[in-house]
């Protein structure tokens, strides 16, 4: 009944929170036991999640009441918190938050002050912004200097740009801030100077041009006018040399005297501008050269002054500089002793060991031999034009060698007249300026007689080559030139161990001395061992990456030990650098057709033919490969360039006769035919074919020609028996000779051999020859008798049988005809 009560009111007031308070009472928790201890419990004082809300300071918040929860019948009921609260009323709590307060502290700012916002962040400062920039700009340029370096032009150039264009804008920043007595000149040089050095690598020398300009124009910098050397560098780069000796002189009147070496290296810029003017202006270019000789005199600039005096042709001159380039010293690299181990002090032994081969030495070496370089080719280049002859100016240079500073390099002078010679094919002047050194000993000693053994080797005196080569090994044994000589001498005498022994010995004291290896793999190649030979030409190969010689004897090997792909593309790397030799082209192509490949190699030997037209061998392949091909005409085009490269082989004009029978122009062929006969009556085969189509078409020339055939045949055979007489003759003889002279033999060096040369017939010069040798009359050729007998008129075809004629509706004839089944005769076979 309550609850039926209790429905039928809240019905009927339309409010179901009616009989609850609007308001919270605060004082009501502070009243009650069970809400006191579950605050002081750790749990109720732990944080909430809104900890960081600003709090609300409120006075009398206890008497204040809570706002209300819920909705009294309509809209009307909301919270009321903008109105002003009545006096004993209390403030209703608001969601909404004081602003500007916090309950965190609030952060000290840059300046010491402590800002209300935390996010908020005070700007920089002018010079501050100013310093990053700068450091913006050098990082540019070192990043740009590091690409140039690399050779990273694209990089280089993009960071250059980048540079210029950030130090425009930090000019314009300090010129808004009103710093501008505060540039950073140095930054701006770097900044134009780099440019300047980026274009001009870049080959831009507009810009370049425009960079070091910029700089030139601007009165802050102090030593700006030096720039004007740069822009000679360019405009000689131009080939404007008039312009650039200019702005060299320009240049040169604004560097003081202190510097001494900048002077110097504009000179030497000022002379090269001159010798390159065309015509060259070498009366100009001595002037200058004069002046450094004066001042600071150097190798490289006593022997351009040498090479200019040697143009204009004053003898007199030549060699005053010629001696003033031998009185110039070279400090410091003289004294060989500091090298020298004089006292048994382990620590003095470590430092000279450390010492001998560091980086100080070896540029001192490279002094020294750039040195003797220059001294050398003023020798031969003045020897020829300061005396009469080219030997007493060679005696002259070398006597003021002598008796200068540099004298250690008079007896490679000698040498190198020994080569001068040598070079102009005087082999007796040469020999005998390397004997002068036959009783000296030493290194230099050696030398001159490893390069007799050299001279006796080319001229193929073995013995001498021996003997020289010999003398070199014992006077130097650590000289692997001479012991590769030695080998060479083994090497042609044919014992290829010995050879072999010698090379390896040159390459344990020499491991880089290329032709040591290159010899032993032949060495190896000709002792068979093909692996070996090509273990040593592949390690050659690492060496001389580019050496068409030892590529070449590498796709040999490879195609002697049956891997023909291997070779093939030895062979195509080699075509990449030799592109154009006919002999490597079609050595490619006989590999395709050995191989099967007949239209790979048809290409290849049509380029041999292309780049070497008189070579016979690609032309008789082509031919046969027309012949083949049934294009006759084509054929006839190449068998005729190898009658005229070889018009004595009767060989060629059978196969143009034999192209045109097989075309079916029996008229041209036999035209063809007649005409080999008129030049060589002799041919057995040409007349065999004269019989034969002469007969076929019924001509009564096939009597006259078989009359000649049987006279031709009877002819070979007897001259067969007489170079058969003669060779056993010949044996014979030389039997008898070599029991009772054993050593004739050896002093001839003639060899006589029965058998006919392969692939042609004899000629009547050897018959003849071999007739007077054996001491015989030739004999009369027998007459034909007049009864006609029957002979045999069989030929060979050279080129092969003709294709199978198709049937057609015509009767064959009853005999049998084998003209088209001739065998090929291995004479006549195309090369």
């Amino acid at each position: 009944n309550e609850y039926k009560s209790y429905l039928s009111r809240s019905i009927m007031n339309h409010d179901p929170y009616a009989e609850f308070e609007t308001t919270h009472d605060l004082s009501m928790p502070q009243n009650e036991n069970v809400f006191q201890q579950a605050v002081k419990t750790s749990y109720g004082q732990r944080r909430g999640p809104m900890t960081n809300k600003p709090k609300v300071a409120f006075e009398n918040a206890n008497k204040m009441a809570p706002p209300p929860t819920g909705l009294r019948g309509s809209l009307q009921s909301r919270l009321k918190t903008g109105r002003a609260p009545e006096e004993d009323a209390p403030r209703p709590i608001t969601a909404i938050t004081a602003a500007g307060y916090n309950s965190t502290p609030p952060k000290a700012g840059p300046a010491g002050f402590r800002a209300s916002n935390p996010e908020v962040q005070l700007e920089e400062s002018p010079e501050a912004v100013i310093r990053k920039m700068e450091k913006e700009i050098m990082d540019l340029i070192d990043e740009s200097c590091f690409a140039l370096e690399r050779k990273e032009h694209k990089l280089a150039l993009e960071k250059a740009n980048k540079a210029v264009t950030k130090e425009k804008i930090l000019q314009r920043h300090r010129d808004i801030q009103g710093f501008t007595e505060q540039n950073n000149y140095d930054l701006t040089y770097s900044v134009y100077f780099n440019a300047g050095n980026v274009f001009e690598a870049s080959e831009m020398y507009q810009e370049a041009q425009a960079a070091y300009t910029t700089i030139i124009k601007n009165k802050a910098f102090s030593n700006a006018g030096r720039l004007r050397v740069n822009l000679g560098n360019i405009l000689l780069k131009q080939g404007k040399n008039i312009e650039a000796v200019r702005m060299y002189r320009r240049a040169l009147d604004q560097i003081p005297e202190t510097y001494a070496q900048m002077r110097v290296n504009i000179l030497k810029n000022i002379a090269k501008s001159f010798i390159g003017m065309n015509p060259p202006q070498y009366a100009d270019a001595v002037v200058s050269l004069e002046h450094i000789m004066k001042t600071k005199p150097e190798f490289q600039t006593a022997f351009t002054l040498i090479l200019c005096y040697y143009a204009i042709g004053d003898q007199e001159r030549m060699k005053r500089s010629f001696q003033r380039m031998l009185s110039i010293p070279i400090e410091g690299i003289e004294d060989d002793d500091r090298y020298l181990q004089l006292g048994e002090d382990p620590h003095s032994a470590v430092v000279l060991d450390a010492i001998k081969e560091d980086s100080l030495r070896k540029i001192e070496r490279s002094v020294r031999r750039n040195t003797e370089k220059h001294i050398i080719q003023a020798t031969k280049l003045i020897s020829p034009m300061i005396e009469s002859n080219e030997a007493s100016g060679f005696d002259w240079c070398v006597e003021c060698v002598r008796n200068s500073p540099h004298s250690q390099i008079s007896n490679e002078l000698e040498i190198n007249k020994a080569l001068v010679y040598l070079q102009k094919h005087q082999f007796k002047k040469a020999v005998e300026t390397l004997l002068v050194f036959e009783k000296k000993k030493g290194k230099i000693a050696s030398t001159a007689a490893n390069n007799l053994s050299f001279l006796y080797f080319t001229k193929g005196n073995m013995k001498g080559a021996s003997k020289f080569a010999d003398e070199a090994i014992e006077m130097d044994s650590y000289n692997h030139h001479a012991l590769v000589n030695r080998g060479n001498v083994y090497y042609k005498e044919g014992s290829y161990s010995k050879a072999k022994d010698y090379y390896e010995e040159a390459l344990a004291v020499d491991s880089s001395c290329t032709e040591a290896q290159y010899n032993l793999g032949l060495t190896f190649k000709s002792l068979g061992d093909v692996n070996r030979a090509l273990e040593c030409f592949e390690k050659l190969h690492t060496i001389l990456n580019n050496s068409p010689e030892v590529i070449f004897q590498i796709g040999t090997l490879y195609y002697a030990n049956e891997m023909p792909q291997q070779c093939i593309d030895w062979f195509m790397h080699l075509v990449t650098i030799t592109p154009t030799d006919p002999g490597l082209l079609a050595t490619i192509g006989e590999i395709h057709e050995h191989e099967g490949d007949r239209p790979q190699a048809y290409q290849y030997i049509m380029e041999a033919h292309k780049y070497l037209p008189s070579e016979i061998g690609p032309i008789s392949w082509l031919g046969s490969y027309y012949i083949e091909a049934h294009y006759y005409e084509k054929a006839i085009e190449y068998f005729k360039k190898a009658v005229l490269i070889e018009p004595n082989e009767v060989k060629w004009q059978l196969m143009i006769a034999s192209c045109h029978r097989r075309s079916g122009n029996y008229p041209q062929s036999l035209a063809t035919y007649k005409r080999i006969h008129k030049n060589f009556p002799e041919n057995v085969e040409c007349l065999r074919f004269l019989v034969r189509i002469c007969s076929d078409l019924g001509l009564n020339e096939a009597e006259e020609y078989e009359e000649k055939l049987i006279l031709a045949k009877k002819t070979e055979d007897l001259r067969q028996q007489r170079r058969e007489m003669s060779a056993d003759r010949r044996s014979k003889h030389s039997g008898g000779s070599e029991r009772s002279q054993p050593s004739s033999r050896k002093s001839s060096g003639r060899q006589v051999s029965g058998k006919p040369r392969r692939g042609r017939e004899p000629s009547e010069d050897e018959v003849s020859e071999g007739d007077e040798v054996v001491g015989e009359k030739p004999p009369v050729p027998p007459k034909v008798p007049s009864v006609r007998r029957p002979i045999d008129t069989s030929y060979e075809d050279p080129i092969g049988d003709m294709p199978v004629r198709p049937r057609t509706a015509a009767r064959p004839k009853a005999d049998d005809d084998d003209f088209f089944n001739a065998e090929l005769d291995d004479d006549l076979l195309p090369m």
